[in-house]
């Protein structure tokens, strides 16, 4: 299935040349892949970013942003942009934390104090030597983007650890995620974000953690209608594009587009923000039920040894993670 995948989408071909009816005719297409539907405040926000870089370079470029797993999962469509066969992936987290764990960084629980202490960090130079680690891969990091906030949903309320207890939940396929869940008294199960609605409704999994919008936009109210405000993760997705796509502009659209990059990570934002209270509205109507009578600290308390274990690891990792958290003070 999987060399199915890249057949398919390496007949997309990398520098696509199609008829656009713009300023221009030789268009140069790079196509994005993304996991979620088209509507996501983060589909919008790279269908924001295409349109202002097609005006901004008098219709030489434009992104191409294919939703709904269409290129391939996270994993596939990933690996798809190393190949240079696509251009561009928005992905969680994770999926670069596996070609380097110092990106396990971003997403330790209590890291952030707020959505605009996250946004300051992300908009800054803070990681820019982090983003820079990747280009031996193939590829480069244009930016982190928030991703709302985790909490845990299944067929029961979750307020401590002991109603956690034997829950098999799905994550992300990150060790850090794992541990998290662990902590909190679950039990983790690395799942593709496609195959989590259905084996939710065959009970392999009893539920799982996503933000709001997510949860919505992906119809998993309907197979796990309660969801408890757990506040375990506030992770972000990442902007990764090809080395040789990025590498082939000239100074000028570069720098174009790098500022068109870090205006479409405050953009989604805000969208992102604003779809959450709809997606609450929308899940409430479908029979969704949402938990914020009991204090998160119950399980964040299990988390400092998470947090010591992973920045002990490097002083790199110290350094970095000291100077995020200063910047939300």
């Amino acid at each position: 299935m999987k060399k199915v995948l890249l057949g398919t989408a390496a007949l997309l071909l990398a520098f696509a040349v199609v008829s656009c009816g713009g300023k221009k005719s030789d268009t140069v297409v790079w196509k994005l892949a993304f996991n979620q539907s088209g509507e996501h405040p983060q589909a919008r926000g790279m269908k924001w970013l295409s349109d202002e870089f097609y005006k901004a370079t008098n219709g030489a470029y434009r992104i191409e942003v294919n939703p709904n797993e269409l290129l391939g999962n996270q994993k596939d469509s990933f690996e798809l942009v190393q190949r240079g066969a696509i251009q561009m992936a928005l992905l969680g987290n994770p999926i670069v934390e596996a070609v380097n764990p110092d990106f396990g960084l971003l997403a330790l629980p209590g890291l952030y104090s707020s959505v605009e202490h996250q946004q300051r960090v992300f908009t800054s130079d803070l990681l820019k030597d982090l983003y820079a680690s990747t280009a031996k891969n193939n590829f480069y990091v244009l930016s982190a983007i928030h991703g709302g906030t985790r909490n845990i949903y299944a067929k029961k309320p979750v307020r401590s650890p002991a109603d956690l207890k034997g829950m098999k939940i799905r994550v992300m396929q990150s060790q850090s995620m794992m541990d998290v869940i662990n902590a909190m008294g679950g039990i983790a199960v690395a799942m593709s974000q496609g195959e989590v609605y259905t084996a939710i409704q065959q009970g392999v999994l009893d539920g799982a953690e996503n933000n709001e919008v997510t949860y919505y936009d992906l119809k998993q109210y309907e197979v796990a209608p309660i969801y408890s405000y757990t506040k375990h993760f506030m992770m972000p997705d990442i902007l990764v594009i090809n080395k040789e796509a990025y590498d082939s502009l000239t100074p000028e659209h570069k720098a174009i587009f790098d500022k068109l990059v870090k205006e479409a990570v405050v953009l989604t934002t805000s969208l992102f923000l604003e779809q959450i209270e709809k997606a609450k509205v929308d899940a409430i109507k479908g029979g969704a039920q949402f938990i914020e009578d009991f204090d998160p600290a119950v399980f964040s308390k299990n988390f400092a040894a998470i947090v010591n274990n992973f920045i002990s690891k490097s002083a790199f990792r110290k350094n970095l993670y000291n100077k995020i958290k200063a910047a939300g003070k």
